[in-house]
This record gives C-alpha cells, sequence and structure tokens, in this order.
C-alpha cells in the first residue's frame, strides 16, 4: 500500500515497526548513513511509544534526563534533573520533527504478521493498512509496550471500574473512591503517592516487597539550562561524567556483598519514615538490593503511612463483584482496581505475529528462552533486527544509550550488505549458542541471578532473560563494528549478461546461473 490509497504492495530496503525512542532513533540513523528507502510504521497517530501511552499519574524517567535522551539531539531545556512524562514526550516529538521524521512514519498503521520469504529473501509485512515488503526488518516495539494484566478468577464480573496504569482512565473521578491497587512495581511506585490523597480508601496488595530508595530529583535552574544552551560541548561532557557515575553501580550489581551493605543505609532511610513497626515488617524486601528493579521515589514510603492507606503484604486469590479477596482469605470492598503489574517484557505479543525462515514464529522459536545475539538478531530470522532485545536490560544506566549502540551495529550491518552485494544474513547457529551461554555465565553470581529474588528477569526455568550481565561500556565496544562471518550469507545475484544467443543469464555470488 502507498500513501495515495494504492492496494499494491509497498516495497521499501528497510521497514521500522514502532515509532518510540528506538523507532524516531532509527529513522535519524538510517538518514545520516544515506540509507534513503525506508519507511518507519506506527500505529498510533503520533509517535513517541510507551511516552505517548503511559500518561498515569507521576509518571516519570527513573534516568537523569541528559541520559535519557538520545546523544546526538541534546536538551538543555529539562526543567527537572528527572525527566516527566509529558516533558519527554514532548522531547521525542521535538526529536521527530526537528530530524524530520514524520514524513518517514505512517501513522495509523499497525503491523499484524510478517514473515520471510525465502525465494525473493524478502520480509512479507501484512498490516491494516496493506501489504509491505522490504529487504531489512527493524522491531523497534519496545519491551515497555503490552500491559499485564493477571488473569484473576472472577475479573470479567466485577462490576466496578478496571483499567491498567498504562491505560489509564483519565475521565473517571477517584476522589472518596475505595481503590484496590494490584502490584508494587515502578508504575505503582509513581502513581499511589500521587493519588493517595485524593481516594477515599486505597488498599495496596503487595506479593514482594519492592526496593525503594531515595530520588536525587530537583528542578534544574534557569542559569544552568542558559549555560548549556550557549555552550553545548558543557553539556556533553556533563553527560559524559553522569555516564561513567552510573557505570560505577554495575561494579556492585556483580557482587551481592556489595549491594547488602548499600542496602542498610537504604533501611535506615526507610525507617526513619515508616515508624509503624508492622508496616515496615511489610515493606522490608526479603531479597538483596538490585536483585529486582530499583525504584527511586521520594513520595512511596510517606504514602504508605497515611491513614486512608493498607498495605496487605498477599498477592489477589479472587474477584468479586463489589470486592477484591487476598491470598490469605480476607476480602476487601472496593470500587475501582488499579494494575500496576508492568508489561510482556519477556514475552512480547510481537513475537507472535513474526515468522523466520522455517515457518515458525518469534515466539515457538524461543520456547520462552528469549534470547538473541547481542539482544539484535536471531538465528532463522534472516535480515530482521531487535531494538531492547533479550538479554539487554540493565539496572545502572539509559537504555537510550543501548539504543544508540544497537543502531550503529545494525546501521553497519546494512551497509555491509549493501557493500558485500549481499541479499541476506542469518546469524549463525553456533554464534549465537555461544554467545548466550557466555551471557549466562557472565550472570553467575550477580545480585539478578543470585539475589534471593523471583524477579521477571527470569524465565520459569530460573535462566535470566533479561539482564546485560557486563557494562554498557563493554556492550557498546561488542556492537561497534558488523562482522558478516557470525552469520550466514546469500550473496545477491550479479547484473545479467547477454551472451551471444541473447538469452539474458545472471550468475549469484556462488556461481550458479538463474534466469534473468
Amino acid at each position: 500500500m502507498t500513501r495515495n490509497g494504492n492496494t499494491s504492495d509497498h516495497r521499501v530496503r528497510v521497514l521500522v515497526i514502532g515509532a518510540g525512542f528506538s523507532g524516531i532513533g532509527a529513522a535519524v540513523k538510517l538518514t545520516e548513513a544515506g540509507i534513503d528507502d525506508f519507511v518507519v510504521l506506527e500505529k498510533a497517530a503520533v509517535p513517541g511509544g510507551t511516552w505517548r501511552e503511559n500518561t498515569y499519574p507521576g509518571c516519570a524517567c527513573d534516568v537523569m534526563s541528559t541520559l535519557y535522551s538520545f546523544s546526538f539531539a541534546p536538551n538543555p531545556d529539562w526543567s527537572r534533573i528527572y525527566g516527566t512524562q509529558p516533558e519527554i514526550q514532548d522531547y521525542l516529538l521535538d526529536v521527530a520533527e526537528r530530524f524530520d521524521v514524520n514524513r518517514r512514519i505512517e501513522f495509523g498503521t499497525e503491523a499484524l504478521e510478517s514473515r520471510w520469504d525465502e525465494p525473493s529473501k524478502r520480509w512479507i509485512v501484512e498490516t491494516n493498512r496493506g501489504r509491505y515488503v522490504a529487504e531489512a526488518v527493524i522491531a523497534a516495539a519496545g519491551p515497555l509496550h503490552e500491559p499485564k494484566i493477571p488473569d484473576l478468577p472472577g475479573l470479567g464480573g466485577f462490576e466496578g471500574t478496571v483499567f491498567h496504569s498504562a491505560t489509564w482512565d483519565h475521565d473517571h473521578d477517584l476522589a472518596g473512591e475505595r481503590v484496590a491497587v494490584v502490584g508494587t512495581g515502578a508504575s505503582a511506585v509513581q502513581f499511589i503517592p500521587e493519588i493517595a490523597a485524593e481516594v477515599g480508601e486505597m488498599t495496596i496488595f503487595q506479593r514482594t516487597a519492592p526496593w525503594v530508595v531515595p530520588k536525587p530529583d530537583a528542578p534544574v535552574p534557569a542559569g544552568v539550562r542558559s549555560f548549556f544552551r550557549r555552550l553545548p560541548f558543557a553539556q556533553r561532557l556533563f553527560r559524559e561524567g553522569i555516564y561513567h557515575v552510573h557505570e560505577l553501580i554495575q561494579i556492585a550489581q556483580r557482587h551481592p556483598r556489595v549491594m547488602q551493605q548499600v542496602q542498610r543505609l537504604m533501611l535506615r532511610w526507610m525507617h526513619s519514615i515508616v515508624r509503624d513497626p508492622q508496616l515496615r515488617e511489610k515493606v522490608t524486601p526479603d531479597y538483596t538490593l538490585g536483585c529486582k528493579r530499583i525504584l527511586p521515589s521520594n513520595g512511596y514510603y510517606p504514602a504508605l503511612t497515611r491513614d486512608n492507606v493498607d498495605v496487605v503484604a498477599a498477592g489477589v486469590a479472587e474477584v468479586r463483584p463489589n470486592s477484591v479477596v487476598d491470598a490469605n482469605g480476607d476480602e476487601h470492598e472496593v470500587d475501582t482496581i488499579i494494575f500496576g503489574t508492568g508489561f510482556h517484557a519477556t514475552d512480547p505479543p510481537i513475537a507472535d505475529r513474526v515468522r523466520g525462515r522455517d515457518g515458525r514464529t518469534l515466539a515457538e522459536t524461543w520456547g520462552g528462552n528469549f534470547e538473541a545475539y547481542l539482544g539484535t538478531t536471531i538465528a532463522g530470522f534472516p535480515n530482521a533486527f531487535l531494538t531492547l532485545g533479550p538479554n539487554l536490560g540493565n539496572g545502572h544506566n539509559s537504555a537510550v544509550v543501548i539504543v544508540e549502540a544497537q543502531l550503529r551495529y545494525i546501521v553497519d550491518a546494512l551497509k555491509a550488505m549493501e557493500r558485500e552485494q549481499v541479499s541476506s544474513i542469518s546469524l549463525r547457529e553456533d554464534v549465537s549458542d555461544a554467545w548466550n551461554e557466555q551471557v549466562q555465565e557472565g550472570l553467575e553470581g550477580t545480585v539478578w541471578n543470585d539475589g534471593g529474588c523471583v524477579s521477571w528477569y527470569l524465565n520459569e526455568e530460573g535462566r535470566n532473560v533479561a539482564i546485560y550481565p557486563w557494562t554498557t561500556i563493554d556492550l557498546r565496544r561488542r556492537m561497534r563494528g558488523f562482522d558478516l562471518a557470525d552469520y550466514e550469507v546469500t550473496r545477491a545475484p550479479e547484473p545479467a549478461v547477454t551472451g551471444a544467443n541473447g538469452n539474458g543469464r545472471a550468475r549469484t555470488g556462488s556461481g550458479v546461473e538463474v534466469a534473468a
């Protein structure tokens, strides 16, 4: 399909799926590299990804703004040290406009199914607006995209209001209501302080107490913003310094005993706020700091101490028409249920929509073992690249740093294919196996594996499918250049040569003649 409504296939060299941080960044870097034949598919009406979708009260980043932004598009005007959702979304809209990305985006276009066609060496992508045919696909849908709502008995029969933090119902008035919050992850820790004073009663259902730490947030003085505007190199130096300070945290995460020393300070801080011994017991984690995601917040613990807030240290057993029953069998009458239960980060729905060379979906190929080479390419899925994929998560630095490293690798791969006249590249199985074995060995003994918790980082087999075990400095080094030797390569046919009999023939890279 083309923009003018023609129903014929829309053929492009590169198809980017998603227009969040990764998709916008991909468009910028492809253009910089002189790769002009590409399209970005975005199912919504505007770019932004997770920062467009998540508009719950208090939504903000837990990475400093100067790091949570593109290195090629610094923003001297961040109003706070840690950016809020509206400001981050405005930043992405500005980058898309400044780098002329919007003209590349097919808005309102959702990728429904993608399959690799081996004879043509092309990806066939079916959308709600027709078919796209592409030489390469960059799947930039992101891990924090599809909300995860637990399948609770009786939920469908609840007579009140139900929504997930990622689909916040702003038209629903919470004033004076009895509200149940299910989950105490990153989103819940942000929105609970924002609505606690508004609701009549709040019951928080907590299966596992999170580690919450102080958030060194504050407004950025006008003088500092002016200084960065006048001297951009100073902001770049500041960013570089902050980046390396954050990298030091990774050293501690590799050694649980170090993290245990840090958590003593965090407990002391928490105890200074939470005076009630029973509440302290409920909200004190029973695992090592860093085993699960560390959540910065200055308002979470004070909100829990309010008279109208109750923490139930148990999950939800069932939902009844006007109440929630916890795992201990106690019933709590509520008017509204808000889920703060995260996303399908390690089982992304897009995996059911992508079929590789053997016809199996990505989900079937993984079989629960979410893995990719450098978190980017997958054996059996030629010419396909994934951003923020398996084992690229980190608990110490910015996801944008990782995205930029991946985009450098992906663009280098596309340029190598053009330079070497390659029609397809497919990750070698032995390279994939060796890499993933190395990653799992690197995770042994770290706080993520041996911190005493059960987190979404681990699959049902206890395999860590989410975390990169080394520094992002290491990741950037590994992704500095693309190596064709890691891939099975199919050469593009040579130009047709007309023989004496006038018949056009072409030779493949292997010397096999095919009809031209």
